[in-house]
This record gives C-alpha cells, sequence and structure tokens, in this order.
C-alpha cells in the first residue's frame, strides 16, 4: 500500500504497452481490471489517461465498480471494471449492466455452529470446545507476504478470547475467502529452494481476481459476443482476436 505511482509505477505503466499491442490486434473486446482508486490516482488523470486512449483506438469504454461480497464471497473486495467495445457504443453497457439482480448471498459456514457476535463478527464453536471469534466478511485481501503487519492484517484476524491469542488468516482460509478450490495455490512446480510459500501464496491471492466476478464478467462478454450484430465490418474480421484482457 503506501504511497500510489499509479501509471507512472513500473507494474501499472505497463498500460502503455497493453495499449499499443491492442492498437495492433483490435479485439472486438478489450477488459481491464484494477482497484478501485485507479478512479482517483492523480485527482483522476491516470483514469482518464485510460479510458481516453482506448476511445483513440476506436473503443467505446464503460466502467463498473464491482464488490465480491455481492457474488457469494465473503471478503469485501471492490474493484473497476473497464470494457471497451470495438466502434459499439452500446457493447459496455450490454456487458457491465443488467437488468435483474443475481441470486448471489454469502456461503454457509458449514457444520459448525455459528453465533453472531456482531454484523462483522462471528463466533464459531468448534469440536475441540475452542470459541475462535472469526470476521463475517473479510475486509479486502492485499498482495501481502506471511509477515506483513498492515492493514489486511489489521482489520482481518481470528481471536481466540480464552487464550487471550490472536492470529493472521492462513493461505488456505484466504483461498476460501477468495472464492478459489482449497490448495489452489499449492504447486509441485515451486522449487525446494523456495523458503517462504506462504508469502508466495498470499501474493498470488491478494493479486487474484476473484473467480465468481471472473465467471459474470466472462460470461456476459461471451453474451454479448454470441448475440451482438457482427453485419459492420468493422467488427467482422473473422481473423481478428475476440477479447483481450489486463
Amino acid at each position: 500500500m503506501g504511497t500510489r505511482a499509479g501509471l507512472r509505477g513500473s507494474r501499472s505503466g505497463l498500460f502503455h504497452e497493453f495499449a499499443r499491442i491492442l492498437g495492433e490486434g483490435r479485439p472486438r473486446v478489450v477488459l481491464l481490471e484494477n482497484v478501485h482508486g485507479l478512479l482517483s490516482s492523480h485527482s483522476g488523470r491516470d483514469f482518464e489517461i485510460v479510458v481516453r486512449t482506448l476511445a483513440e483506438l476506436g473503443y467505446a469504454v464503460g466502467w463498473r465498480v464491482l464488490n465480491s461480497k455481492n457474488f457469494g464471497v465473503p471478503q469485501s473486495r471492490q474493484r473497476v471494471y473497464i470494457v471497451g467495445c470495438y466502434r459499439d457504443p452500446r457493447g459496455p453497457s450490454q456487458i457491465l449492466f443488467e437488468p435483474e439482480c443475481g441470486p448471489w448471498n454469502s456461503a454457509p459456514n458449514g457444520s459448525d455452529e455459528a453465533e453472531s457476535l456482531s454484523p462483522f463478527k462471528r463466533i464459531i464453536r468448534v469440536a475441540s470446545g475452542e470459541r475462535p471469534v472469526v470476521q463475517g466478511m473479510a475486509y479486502c485481501l492485499y498482495a501481502t507476504s506471511a509477515r506483513h503487519t498492515g492493514t489486511d492484517w489489521s482489520r482481518t484476524y481470528v481471536t481466540y478470547p480464552q487464550k487471550g491469542a490472536v492470529r493472521r488468516l492462513t493461505p488456505t482460509e484466504c483461498e476460501g475467502i477468495m472464492g478459489f478450490p482449497i490448495g489452489w495455490t499449492i504447486s509441485d512446480a515451486l522449487d525446494e529452494k523456495v523458503s517462504d510459500v506462504d508469502s508466495l501464496r498470499y501474493h498470488a491471492l491478494g493479486n487474484a481476481v476473484t473467480p465468481p466476478v471472473a465467471e459474470w464478467i466472462a460470461g456476459r462478454i461471451s453474451n454479448y459476443l454470441l448475440h451482438s450484430d457482427t453485419s459492420t465490418s468493422a467488427i467482422s474480421m473473422a481473423n481478428e482476436p475476440l477479447v483481450a484482457c489486463v
């Protein structure tokens, strides 16, 4: 966290290279995802650059901030999703906005008995008789290491009042909070010399897009590509790529 470099940073600055490649390929749909702070980065100038660049390449642009907690994920994780449709001003709204409400809800706790402590925390009574207090809705997980003691660690944790102990979430617990299958970030390809596998898992999860949100947007894009009017020559070139994501 800390000071945000925005598009001037070494990572987000790759947008300019992405835009160059996008200009050569001109796919029908382009999808970008970033933290919602992009909207205010450098007083909105960074977001202006993104929108203007896409528009200059011939894309109609729309954006929406989506929170993973509204897609059945037990984590408040806001991200801005930017969609560009090549020479189709109606496309972004067809993809990003829907007239109906979704069926999403937070997943049940499972077989363990849960007692509500507050709207944000629950007491879980487990087989051992312990009564740990957990967040009912986790705060946003960042790409941090196992030794991190910043924002996400201080706000999303498990406490054991009877023991007077507190701990951060494990990588496996973070997988569930992100909506990934348990063990998803464990890889046999990791070098045996890697001493801090947990840090790599925390980083991977903090950088990831929650699968339910990605699935929802992918379905909307697929429906758009299947049903949009492809009669105009601008978007009916058979050899052109369909979607570019970053």
